[in-house]
């Protein structure tokens, strides 16, 4: 039997971010898998620019990693009470390429914030911007991680109890999607 595929998308493009961490632990917790972490390093959607060169490669992979992978995990900062433009301008590419990789897919959507929300509002507007692409978004339970920097080890590991079961709880569901 061959590994589940996990692509994790973060909405921030720092190496070191919070986001970033919170899918690794999270594909730590979902348990075996070939866990792949996309990179959103793309030029801002442009419809003259993909008039003349069409879509850029990394937006070409990027729906190609979604197509492949078996689930998907995605999670988002929150930037004046909203995703990153880095996310949304992801998703807009993807948008443009021929078929829909989203579709039918199992997605479970995270947040990982310096505020006392934990990003809620960015999560709930990114869930929002899913709608079109017709993904199994899991309903819960929402993972919004607040105050984010204070919460992972030196080691990068996620701390706090709560945290770490919910997570758990999630890719646990998460797996329980893919198999249906």
């Amino acid at each position: 039997m061959t590994l589940p595929i996990l692509l994790g998308v973060s909405g921030s493009l720092r190496a070191g971010s919070t986001n970033r961490k919170l899918l690794r632990a999270a594909a730590e917790l979902f348990g075996d898998c070939t866990y792949v972490e996309a990179d959103l390093q793309m030029p801002l959607y442009d419809g003259d620019f993909e008039a003349l060169d069409g879509a850029p490669n990394a937006a070409i992979l990027l729906a190609g990693q979604i197509a492949e992978a078996d689930a998907v995990l995605i999670s988002t900062p929150e930037y004046n009470k909203a995703p990153s433009g880095v996310l949304k301008n992801a998703l807009d590419w993807v948008s443009r390429i021929e078929g829909n990789p989203w579709s039918d897919k199992p997605l479970a959507v995270m947040s990982a914030a310096a505020g006392r929300a934990g990003g809620e509002r960015a999560q709930m507007i990114l869930r929002g911007y899913m709608v079109p692409f017709r993904p199994r978004i899991l309903q819960g339970p929402e993972i919004h991680l607040a105050d984010s920097g204070n919460q992972f080890d030196e080691n990068g590991a996620l701390v706090g109890e709560i945290y770490v079961r919910e997570l758990s709880r999630l890719m646990q569901m998460l797996r329980a999607e893919i198999r249906r």
